[in-house]
């Protein structure tokens, strides 16, 4: 999954992203729109985790979406 199709198919991407992360609310995840790197930071400032581990994360999370 690339950064076009997270954004492209934030719609239904973004329970999935919910039931992941439930720390982002209903509003940062509409503002976030399906952008990796704003993913990302949210991720990141929510459960106090360094950017890698953010950025792995959404990686993983790609990953998993794929299937």
């Amino acid at each position: 999954m690339n950064k076009d199709t997270i954004e492209g198919n934030w719609k239904e991407l973004k329970g999935r992203v919910k039931e992941q992360w439930g720390k982002l609310s209903d509003d940062r995840l509409d503002e976030i729109g399906g952008r990796r790197d704003q993913l990302a930071g949210e991720i990141q400032q929510a459960y106090g985790v360094s950017r890698e581990e953010a950025e792995k994360q959404v990686k993983d999370f790609e990953k998993a979406s794929k299937h």
